[in-house]
């Protein structure tokens, strides 16, 4: 559907992939970007068409993001660790090929070598070379709640990570960093839990029905109204799987004849349903509004390929937060746009909703912007609100079409009753209406741990991206070797982190993701930097050049391409 990540920054774009106002300067690295821009003489001309600028009459604060470019030794020293391991895997291979290595991998038989193949060997070669050497790091078992600390069953492997043994062990009190808990819901006991028993006493676990037939319950009803509520729609929809909720309401709202202008980082949930719609889909760059504008006047101006007819639907698909960057969507800047063009707006919530604003409603709240504004507002309840499921919020008559055309709607089992009673508390403790204020503490807790642990690491001298309010904490690790390495390392230490890497990130920018959530204490919090910053030693990870400028009000800001 579009040209990878990993592709743009083969072709020279490295320093232009989340370039959205940001400019490099002299000494070769990206300095923070804020909606207020520093006067002409920090810009490269040579980058000027690259980068937009801004309308701050459509923000009510500074719009603080930080993505430093790539040092050009270290990603010069990423390409050769990436070029030996590809060596030494064909060198394997060849082994593997004569026999002389054990090959674990699933293989094509004999006798079927003239059939159409089930598995392209080439297409494993990653998995095979380069992802079993860090697998270790990955779909580690735990036997608790997943809450600020958790216990993790302890595993060995005798055959370089193709298989694991359990040794009986456990390991205790892992201070948990990677789990999206972003309000501490994610609880076995307290009054969720105990909600949730209840719930359990009084309906069961499962519905055996989907909603359309015996399984609409009063308490999704209840959960469904709730919703609206909270979000300031006028109706909305629950499903029973955050996935689904994206791959499976796209295709019903959008078809033939139809544009979907997505961000080149959109989850794979909102790719999938893109493409399930028959939809023509063109990509803009990452938060880039000159890009998405520069697609809507496109469109606008050729219409539909060959016939040149006007697109019957023009809809923008959008994330709050960016799971992978830490970055927050330019709402503001995207509404703007679609207003003037006419066009419609999918907004996924799944990490903002809860996590960001003053009352915790996700990014429509973060800046103060009015909820009739987004014409389909999507969330998940796996992570601010600690159950499972999904979410559509919008106009009646947008609700009661998805409840006779979506596929999760008609063809899924209902919500399990439990699940529902837990976002149902969950909900009302944010909204203040359980009558203490636990809700209002725990969104304060979160915002007041997000803007010190991300402090803490930029002084520490490491390379962070995202948002200043961003509870995604990305920070870069790059080199191959260092993914498992500092997983381990931080492991040893107690601490349980998220490694991701090629080819969920470009291929020079692996990194590990922290999450911070409100049940982390300060206390935690500078267990963990001691130990980041005892790895980010060990390994070399304090890659950052820069000094963090501080935000000036003085500053001097250009005129928007958005103004009329």
């Amino acid at each position: 559907m579009t040209e990878s990540s990993a592709n743009k920054l083969l072709n020279g774009e490295a320093c232009h992939r989340t370039a959205n106002g940001r400019k490099a300067s002299k000494n070769g690295f990206v300095k923070n970007h804020c909606l207020f821009q520093q006067p002409h003489k920090y810009r490269r001309p040579r980058e000027k068409n690259q980068n937009v600028t801004h309308n701050s009459s459509l923000y009510k604060k500074p719009f603080l993001e930080s993505f430093e470019e790539t040092p050009l030794l270290v990603a010069v020293l990423t390409y050769m660790g990436y070029g030996i391991l590809t060596i030494f895997g064909y060198l394997r291979d060849f082994l593997r090929h004569w026999n002389i290595e054990k090959c674990h991998v699933a293989r094509e038989r004999e006798e079927q070598k003239d059939f159409v193949p089930l598995y392209q060997d080439f297409e494993n070669f990653y998995t095979r070379n380069l992802y079993m050497r860090i697998r270790d790091n990955w779909n580690r078992p735990i036997c608790s709640a997943p809450g600020a600390r958790m216990d993790l069953v302890e595993r060995v492997s005798r055959d370089y990570n193709w298989t694991f043994e359990h040794t009986g062990k456990v390991v205790k009190d892992v201070i948990n960093m990677g789990s999206y808990n972003y309000l501490g819901f994610a609880e076995n006991t307290g009054t969720c839990a105990d909600a949730a028993i209840e719930a359990t006493q009084a309906y069961g676990v499962g519905v055996s029905s989907s909603r359309c037939e015996i399984g609409n319950l009063d308490i999704h009803e209840e959960m469904e109204q709730l919703v609206a509520r909270f979000l300031g729609v006028e109706s909305s929809m629950t499903f029973g799987m955050g996935f689904a909720t994206n791959s499976m309401n796209i295709p019903a709202l959008t078809g033939k004849g139809c544009l979907i202008l997505s961000d080149e980082l959109n989850h794979a949930s909102l790719v999938l349903g893109a493409r399930l719609s028959g939809s023509t889909i063109r990509v803009f760059k990452h938060n880039n509004m000159q890009s998405l504008e520069k697609l809507l006047r496109d469109a606008i101006v050729h219409g539909q390929p060959r016939t040149h007819r006007p697109w019957k639907k023009i809809l923008i698909v959008v994330e709050g937060i960016y799971s992978m960057e830490g970055s927050i969507v330019r709402l503001p800047e995207v509404i703007a746009l679609k207003k003037r063009y006419k066009a419609y707006l999918y907004l996924d919530e799944a990490h903002s909703i809860g996590a960001l604003g003053p009352n915790g409603r996700g990014v429509v709240d973060y800046f103060g912007l009015d909820p009739k504004d987004v014409d389909i507002m999507m969330g998940t309840f796996t992570k601010s609100f600690g159950a499972a499921g999904g979410y559509i919020g919008g106009k009646k008559e947008l609700i009661d079409y998805l409840r006779c055309h979506s596929h999760s709607a008609l063809y899924a089992t209902s919500m399990s009753p439990p699940v529902a009673q837990q976002i149902i508390t969950s909900m009302k403790i944010i909204m203040g209406e359980d009558g203490t204020a636990l809700g209002a503490n725990r969104l304060r807790q979160l915002s007041e741990n997000t803007t010190y642990f991300r402090r803490k690491l930029r002084e520490m001298g490491f390379i962070i991206y995202g948002n200043d309010d961003s509870p995604v904490v990305p920070m870069m690790l790059y080199m191959p070797a260092k993914i498992g390495a500092f997983g381990r390392e931080m492991l040893k230490r107690n601490i349980g982190t998220v490694v991701v890497g090629f080819p969920a990130t470009p291929i020079i920018e692996s990194r590990a993701r922290f999450c911070v959530s409100a049940a982390h204490t300060r206390e935690m919090l500078d267990t963990a930097l001691e130990a980041i910053s005892e790895v980010g030693d060990l390994l070399q990870l304090k890659y950052s050049r820069c000094e963090q400028p501080l935000p000036s009000l003085g500053w001097m800001s250009e005129e928007s391409l958005l103004q009329d």
